[in-house]
C-alpha cells in the first residue's frame, strides 16, 4: 500500500448527476432533476486533486447535459496539467454532435466510452452505428474496446480511441446497482457471492499496493471514495480537502485498508464485527455493498475520519 497520494493512477469524477435520461438502473438517481454543482466547486475540487494523475474520467450523469460547465472543467485540467494526464470522457452520446466531439477534441479529450449501449437506456444503441461514423470521420480509433488506459501509452501519448459498453446481469447489476433507483425499481442484482469490491470500480486497489488492478478513486460530486458507488461515508469533501490528505489519512485506518484489499466483510474486526457476521448479513441483504451500508450505519457513529 503507498503512503504518499501525490500521485495516483485514476480519478473517476461524477461532476454531475443531471442527465438527459432516466435509466431504471441508475444507481446515482441521474435524470432531468439530478443534484448538481456550480462551476465555482468544481474549480475548487481541481485544485484539490493530486498533483499528478494518469487518467481522469469526467462522467455522470449525462456530462453533455452541462456542456458549458464540462469544457470550463477541461479547460481547467488543461492548464493544471498540460502533459502525460489523460482525459477521459464517460457518456451516453445521446447529446453527441460532430460540432461538439471537435470541441471536446480540441480541449484535450483522448478517449471516449459510450455507457448506453443497453436495453435500460432509451435508446438502446439504437445510434451506435451514426457515432461510430462520427468517430471514424474524425480520426477517432475505435479498435480499442477496453476503456482502460495501456500504461505504456503515457511513454506515447494518447491517440484518439473510442468504446462503447453497457448494463450487463452478470456484472454491472452488480454491487453499486445496490442504490438509487435501480433499488425502488427492484433491478439490482441479488448475488451475495458478487464481491463487486475486488473489481474495477470497486475499492481494492484504491490506495494502491496491488499490480492486477489500476489504482483508481472516485468522486461523487464533491465527495472523495474507494469505490464508484460511493461508501455511505465519504472520505473527505474534495472542494475543501486535498484529495491527497484524505486517502493519506484513509491509508492510516484499519477499515480503509480492508476495503483497499477487496475484502469488505473484514473491515469491521477491529471494531469486533467478526468476518462471519458480515459474511451472515450479506447472505441475509442478498449484496455485498448493502452489507457495507448497514456497516458505516450500525457501526461507524463516529467520523470515518476517527475511526483507526
Amino acid at each position: 500500500m503507498k503512503t504518499s497520494f501525490e500521485h495516483i493512477e485514476s480519478v473517476y469524477w461524477v461532476f454531475t448527476q443531471l442527465c438527459n435520461d432516466q435509466c431504471a438502473h441508475c444507481y446515482n438517481l441521474s435524470g432531468p432533476k439530478g443534484a448538481k454543482m456550480s462551476e465555482e466547486e468544481c474549480m475548487q475540487i481541481i485544485e484539490n486533486l493530486p498533483p499528478k494523475i494518469d487518467r481522469i474520467i469526467l462522467s455522470g450523469g449525462e456530462p453533455l447535459a452541462e456542456r458549458q460547465k464540462l469544457y470550463a472543467i477541461l479547460d481547467r485540467l488543461k492548464q493544471r496539467y498540460p502533459a502525460h494526464t489523460q482525459l477521459m470522457l464517460q457518456t451516453n452520446g445521446d447529446l453527441l454532435t460532430e460540432d461538439i466531439l471537435d470541441t471536446l477534441i480540441a480541449k484535450g479529450v483522448t478517449r471516449f466510452d459510450i455507457a448506453s449501449i443497453d436495453r435500460f437506456h432509451k435508446n438502446a444503441g439504437a445510434r451506435l452505428m451514426e457515432l461510430a461514423d462520427m468517430f471514424e470521420s474524425r480520426g477517432v480509433n475505435g479498435d480499442d474496446k477496453d476503456p482502460l488506459v495501456d500504461k505504456d501509452n503515457y511513454l506515447h501519448g494518447h491517440p484518439l480511441s473510442w468504446g462503447y459498453w453497457g448494463a450487463t446481469d452478470d456484472m454491472w447489476l452488480g454491487g453499486n446497482w445496490a442504490r438509487g433507483r435501480a433499488m425502488q425499481k427492484g433491478v439490482w442484482k441479488k448475488d451475495p457471492a458478487h464481491n463487486f469490491c475486488t473489481i474495477l470500480s470497486g475499492a481494492r486497489n484504491f490506495l494502491g499496493g496491488y499490480d492486477d488492478i489500476p489504482q483508481e478513486i472516485s468522486i461523487q460530486l464533491w465527495q472523495i471514495n474507494p469505490c464508484c458507488p460511493g461508501t455511505k461515508k465519504a472520505l473527505g469533501d474534495a472542494r475543501h480537502q486535498k484529495v491527497a490528505q484524505a486517502l493519506a489519512q484513509a491509508s492510516q485506518s484499519p477499515m480503509w485498508q480492508k476495503l483497499n484489499e477487496g475484502n469488505p466483510w473484514q473491515m469491521g474486526e477491529h471494531l469486533g464485527v467478526s468476518e462471519a457476521h458480515a459474511k451472515a448479513r450479506t447472505q441475509t441483504l442478498k449484496n455485498v455493498c448493502l452489507w457495507c451500508d448497514e456497516f458505516f450505519e450500525q457501526h461507524c457513529k463516529a467520523s470515518v475520519h476517527q475511526i483507526d
